[in-house]
């Protein structure tokens, strides 16, 4: 019963651990994100560092991507920048694989 237990706690610690990580990613992605498109918006590196954190920010209205997404094509579009919903997308998964690579290499 004992080695049952163990073995629950470890599954929890590791589960734990992965959604940690998941979060982890997710930020940093959207901080990439919230760069990227400051640039493309060509704000001034204070500007930058606050749209980065709205960015962040807005990734807890709901579960998933829809919400920085939204954020991130209303932005862009409203600062006149030409791109469209796929761009953004392809941004954000472009964003996500170098924000995992950040983590991995700090690890």
């Amino acid at each position: 019963m004992t080695d049952f237990k163990d073995r629950e706690r470890a599954e929890e610690a590791k589960f734990a651990m992965d959604e940690d990580t998941a979060f982890r990613v997710a930020a940093r992605r959207n901080r990439l994100l919230g760069h990227w498109a400051a640039e493309k918006m060509n704000l001034t590196p204070e500007e930058t560092d606050a749209y980065a954190k709205a960015v962040v920010q807005a990734d807890f209205e709901e579960a998933g991507d829809e919400d920085v997404i939204r954020k991130l094509l209303g932005d862009l579009t409203a600062a006149g920048v030409e791109i469209d919903e796929a761009g953004v997308r392809a941004a954000l998964e472009e964003k996500a694989i170098e924000a995992k690579r950040q983590f991995m290499s700090e690890s």
